[in-house]
């Protein structure tokens, strides 16, 4: 019986735009954005600020260097949002209602300052509501250090939460990510990035 959901972030909750993420970094000055920004793993200074390596400072700084200009961090913020596409409200409600039925809700997201800072302010759901206000705990891997598809995210979060793997559920649109999640003994669904999930989680809740 499923007890606990885990949630991704981008391409779950919230529906990616990579292109516009990549035209916002190229513009400030990044020519090998595209090759630095793979939709799969993050290469160089993007890999290392999501995994915890490198601050968000180091990582404006190096992108400074890289560019061959001073970038500020709101420059830095305003391209990582790039990424966030919209946050479908049929989203935030079908989290409401399934808390409201007695799941407990987490995040778990290959992340990184810049978009947390917005993510986890009153902007992010046009309400002012943070996502901290949808779930029961949040996990980046900027802050634990690992990235999924690394099994030790998912360790850390089943031994944290002192939940069991067989009454979890996780989404995320990324298919390494649900492989390695499944192989562990949790229950996966891996809907398309802007996918309209909300009726047919309960599929898998059954």
């Amino acid at each position: 019986m499923i007890k606990n959901i885990i949630f991704d972030l981008g391409g779950v909750i919230m529906t990616l735009d990579p292109p516009e993420a990549i035209r916002r970094f190229k513009a400030l000055g990044l020519a090998d954005a595209e090759q630095q920004m793979d939709s799969y793993t993050q290469g160089g200074i993007f890999g290392e600020l999501e995994e915890g390596k490198i601050s968000a400072e180091t990582f404006r700084q190096e992108l400074s260097r890289q560019t061959g200009r001073e970038v500020t961090y709101d420059e830095c913020r305003h391209a990582w949002l790039g990424y966030a596409k919209e946050v479908p409200q049929r989203n935030l409600d079908i989290l409401r209602k399934l808390r409201s039925e007695g799941y407990r809700l987490i995040l778990l997201s290959n992340t990184n300052p810049y978009m947390m800072s917005w993510v986890r302010s009153p902007e992010f759901d046009g309400h002012g509501h943070a996502i901290d206000d949808y779930m029961d705990a949040v996990y980046c891997s900027y802050e634990l250090g690992v990235m999924k598809p690394d099994t030790e995210f998912f360790h850390q979060v089943l031994m944290r939460e002192r939940i069991m793997a067989s009454e979890t559920l996780f989404l995320d649109d990324g298919a390494r990510n649900v492989a390695v999640a499944s192989q562990m003994g949790i229950r996966t669904f891996c809907p398309e990035n802007g996918e309209d999930w909300t009726a047919e989680i309960y599929d898998f809740l059954m």
